[in-house]
């Protein structure tokens, strides 16, 4: 601010006398300070505010992975204009570069970890008592048993927050719980076949599929629906950006049922029996289901036919599982091969051989693929892009009890496994991603916070028009030119000629005949032979009308006394 007399006016800084300052209100007299107390008080002030670390050892790197590459040089160039254009391009290049540093620095503190070997260890000789005894209390706590050997074996879930687990017991056994905290939300006993359990938007409410139909509960164990219009479920799923609940039964009959409508949005016979793997691929929600003859086909609520139909094993698929960008699937068959498939261009990468037949598989926000057989769980890291010769960890349960089920928990290095002989957690640096958005699931969600966001869930809800192979084609703008538009009517009406010229269809109940195919058949003869009859008189016609033409002529007059 620029004072009457022409001289720069100071506020608020330390040493101002009494003629800078401003003449409002009442002057307050001041204690003069000791000039070297002074002096120490204004050095604490400064080391106080926030540094800046733009130019320390911990942002530079940062700031090499988000720049675009070495700066251009603009000396050669004699064009002013284009200098200064690649200059300040430049400029904001770096400017961009450091902002993304920054965003990172502060706004996403936290950094993955990972077990490293020392030279000659391998990390999978690492068992969970080493890893727990090196980890904070927090993290250790994170790993437990519940040992539950009557009513298994168990199936687990997490919500997409990673808060809450539910389980259940193939006996009827149902609960909910913090499992950070170990708090007990809900438990309950529906003294019924329970084959497969699966949250819904939130904690609040779950589905369980039972040995007649599938019911949804509450949090506090109370029965809210129950929909029997599909009878014996053996397998669940849950699309929450678009509320749809997924399932497949003994009948081999894929559901999808709206939780937020209560509508049935598609019913489709895969006629290839029961249907016991049943897994939803996170970036396009595209629905994959595992058969007893080895195939493994994609489905979509908008049509009735697999968009893909891909034969994976020699014999029955017992799991599949998807990685978090959607580009690769893992499957697992009874014949003990466990394979890596690119869906971009459904060709297998490579495969692995397991001792035995793989039961579940399950993949982490970070990429590490969860393999479980037998009663040993093996975590594979980096398995997608090239094939991998020793694991990443190893884990073998209690009282050999056979895993039945496994998960890796949303935002924590955990995985769940569900056995027969209860629910264990384990810990595995590195497999969840550690950094959440508040805004996408938040651990600590207040009552208030999940209202508005299961709002803002139901009014940004997917119609299942959405899903497809590609979502990204979806609303885009078609660049054919007209000549290939052409062309493609002029196809269609090809095929359409070609469809309107089958044969007819044999038909049964007494109407194949032989007597009535005789009668069809000299129809047929008797139609043919009217045609030709109708153009022969059509003919006759034409030569009689020529005659009377030629005889309407006028004659010769030496002629015409011979006409008569």
């Amino acid at each position: 601010m620029v004072a009457p007399g022409g001289k720069h006016k100071r506020f608020f800084e330390v040493g101002d006398s009494d003629e800078n300052k401003s003449d409002e209100g009442p002057k307050k007299q001041r204690k003069e300070l000791d000039p070297d107390v002074e002096k120490r008080l204004i050095e604490a002030k400064v080391k106080a505010l926030p540094q800046s670390n733009e130019n320390t050892d911990t942002i530079k790197p940062k700031i090499r992975k988000y720049n675009r590459g070495e700066r251009l040089s603009v000396k050669g160039l004699k064009d002013k204009k284009l200098k200064s254009q690649l200059k300040t391009k430049e400029d904001l290049f770096e400017k961009s570069a450091l902002t993304a540093a920054k965003v990172e620095q502060w706004l996403l503190p936290s950094e993955g970890g990972a077990l490293e070997a020392d030279d000659g260890e391998n990390t999978y000789d690492y068992t969970q008592e080493d890893i727990v005894k090196n980890v904070d209390i927090s993290s250790a706590h994170k790993a437990f048993d519940l040992r539950l050997p009557d009513l298994g074996p168990y199936t687990i879930d997490y919500t997409h927050s990673g808060r809450y687990a539910l389980i259940g017991g193939r006996k009827g056994h149902l609960a909910v719980i913090d499992w950070k905290t170990k708090y007990l939300m809900m438990e309950t006993q529906v003294k019924e076949t329970t084959r497969d359990i699966k949250f819904l938007h939130n904690e609040q409410f779950f589905a369980a599929a039972q040995s007649k139909y599938i019911y949804i509960y509450d949090k506090k164990g109370a029965e809210v629906h129950c929909l029997k219009e599909f009878v014996a479920p053996l397998k669940l799923e849950f699309l929450r950006h678009h509320f749809l609940l997924v399932s497949t039964n003994k009948a081999g009959v894929l559901h999808y049922q709206d939780t937020s409508t209560g509508q049935i949005v598609a019913n489709y016979s895969t006629r290839l029996g029961p249907c016991r793997v049943l897994r939803a691929n996170p970036y396009n929600a595209v629905v994959s289901l595992g058969h007893s003859n080895g195939t493994v086909t994609l489905w979509t609520p908008n049509m009735g036919t697999p968009l893909v139909r891909m034969l994976c094993h020699r014999g029955a698929v017992t799991s599949t599982a998807f990685d978090m960008g959607g580009s690769y699937m893992v499957t697992a068959g009874a014949d003990a091969r466990i394979k890596v498939w690119d869906i971009r261009k459904m060709q297998a990468l490579h495969s692995y051989m397991a001792f035995q037949s793989t039961k579940s598989l399950d993949v982490s926000q970070k990429g590490l693929l969860a393999v479980g057989s037998g009663s040993t769980i093996e975590i594979w890291k980096d398995a997608f892009q090239v094939k991998q010769e020793k694991p990443y960890m190893k884990h073998k349960l209690f009282q050999n009890s056979t895993i039945q089920d496994l998960s890796f928990c949303p935002y924590e290095d955990v995985v769940g496994i569900g056995h027969t002989g209860g629910v264990t957690s384990i810990l595995v640096p590195g497999s969840g991603e550690p950094n959440f958005d508040s805004f996408v699931a938040n651990p600590f969600q207040t009552v208030k916070q999940r209202h508005e966001a299961e709002v803002h869930a139901l009014l940004d809800k997917l119609q299942p028009q959405t899903i497809m192979l590609d979502p990204q084609k979806f609303g885009a703008v078609d660049k054919n030119p007209r000549k290939n538009l052409r062309e493609q009517e002029e196809e269609e009406d090809e095929s359409k000629k070609i469809q309107g010229q089958k044969k007819a269809k044999r038909k049964t109940k007494g109407r194949n005949k032989v007597g009535k195919r005789m009668a069809k058949k000299q129809l047929e003869a008797f139609g043919t032979k009217r045609s030709i009859i109708r153009e022969q008189q059509q003919q006759q016609k034409q030569m009689k009308g020529a005659l009377v033409k030629e005889r309407e002529e006028p004659l010769p007059r030496a002629l015409e006394r011979f006409a008569s």
